[in-house]
């Protein structure tokens, strides 16, 4: 990687090491169904651990900008960094699956959602403003690799005979160190100046929500269902169809990185509304495999590249589309709120899929995720129509 940043490629290279690290406790989360599970309980109490994270990142995304301003960037994702480590020895450490865990869930929320709201922003501070699309992918890609390993180190531990808590403390371990470099980075970026604290006003917030980002920020909260759908609880998807759930982590998580990391600078240089419509359609084919044509290990593997490529880089297309559409002056408020819809995807959907399980089966949840799936392409559908029509009434006036 060419030294472009004002800091370095090594600092930057240790920056994606430490987002690495960090990231290995939220993947840990898609272990909670199989922990649970072992402690008598279901796929319900899952979701609703889960959930409750989704209660603190509301949080975590308001007070970002103004820890980030009070301590810089860096040292407070270190700060709340140490909530992630608490999170990831809580799961592992509270006996059974009552109310304990979902205090450790709102731990998570908090540390994963000041972590994922002021990681962007340090891209800003180190890269120069033309070579940022390439340093966000980068970030994205070190993010999605600790995601997707937390479930393989669950995977890991009992394939060598270890109990399935293992991978909580190895993840645990592993945030503990990023926490550190973070803090120690901290020092090197205090000659950069800090992004001034957004905040979140009613008045910002409906010109967003009444403007065309508001598309995107429905995408993006769409999406975050199916990912965290389908991710939360694929450890009984697939001892459901007799798998291992392995398969899907390692398949997502290739395509994912490879996707981003290779094509997503071609693919965020096309016209938006197209490749948005594509990679929509793209992702909600791969849950259509899911719930009906996974026969086996290939087609397994087959499903979770594509949802891999589909919801990643669609991610990265929305994540444009909200900054370009949003009204002036409220690019920062319309990026928060699209990080608020994420949240509200990934983490408050699995509490409804978990209770859909359990009550009506596995079946009728992966209904529900295509049935959100297809709700999110024909968003795509419809805006490609309406500008086609908007662009042909243009023609015949002029």
């Amino acid at each position: 990687m060419p030294a472009t940043s004002p800091v370095g490629a090594k600092t930057f290279a240790l920056f994606c090491l430490a987002s690495f690290l960090l990231s290995l406790s939220y993947g840990s989360t898609f272990l909670l169904s199989l922990l649970i599970h072992s402690r008598g309980g279901n796929e319900h109490d899952a979701g609703s651990v889960i959930a409750t994270a989704m209660l603190s990142t509301f949080v975590a995304v308001v007070v970002s900008g103004h820890l980030a301003d009070a301590l810089g960037a860096a040292r407070a994702i270190a700060g709340t960094g140490v909530l992630l480590v608490v999170a990831c020895l809580g799961f592992a450490l509270s006996p059974g699956f009552g109310q304990g865990l979902m205090l450790f869930g709102l731990s998570l929320g908090l540390g994963w959602g000041v972590f994922y709201t002021l990681g962007p922003i340090i891209v800003t501070l180190l890269v120069q403003p033309q070579q940022r699309a390439k340093f966000f992918a980068l970030l994205s890609g070190s993010m999605l690799s600790g995601i997707g390993s937390g479930p393989l180190l669950g995977r890991a531990a009992t394939a060598l005979g270890l109990p399935l808590t293992t991978a909580f403390y190895i993840a645990g371990l592993a945030s503990l160190a990023g926490v550190v470099m973070f803090w120690r980075m901290g020092a090197q970026f205090k000659q950069h100046t800090n992004v001034p604290a957004s905040k979140i006003t009613w008045t910002a917030s409906r010109r967003v929500l009444t403007s065309k980002a508001a598309f995107a920020i429905l995408m993006v909260g769409l999406g975050g269902c199916v990912f965290g759908g389908l991710s939360s609880f694929q450890t009984s998807y697939a001892l459901a169809h007799q798998l291992d759930y392995s398969l899907f982590f390692a398949g997502f998580l290739s395509a994912a990185i490879t996707s981003r990391l290779l094509i997503a600078g071609f693919v965020v240089k096309r016209d938006a509304y197209q490749a948005a419509c594509v990679l929509s359609g793209v992702m909600f084919g791969a849950v259509a495999l899911f719930a009906f044509g996974v026969s086996g290990n290939v087609s397994y593997l087959v499903a979770a590249a594509t949802l891999g490529i589909g919801y990643g880089l669609t991610y990265s297309v929305i994540n444009g589309l909200v900054a370009s559409e949003a009204p002036n002056g409220t690019m920062p408020q319309a990026l928060l709120l699209f990080s608020l819809a994420y949240f509200i995807g990934v983490f408050g959907f699995p509490w409804l899929a978990g209770k859909m399980i359990v009550e009506f089966g596995l079946s009728t949840m992966l209904l529900s995720v295509l049935v959100i799936a297809a709700l999110n392409w024909s968003i795509t559908v419809a805006r490609l129509i309406v500008r086609r029509v908007s662009i042909h009434k243009v023609i015949q006036v002029s």
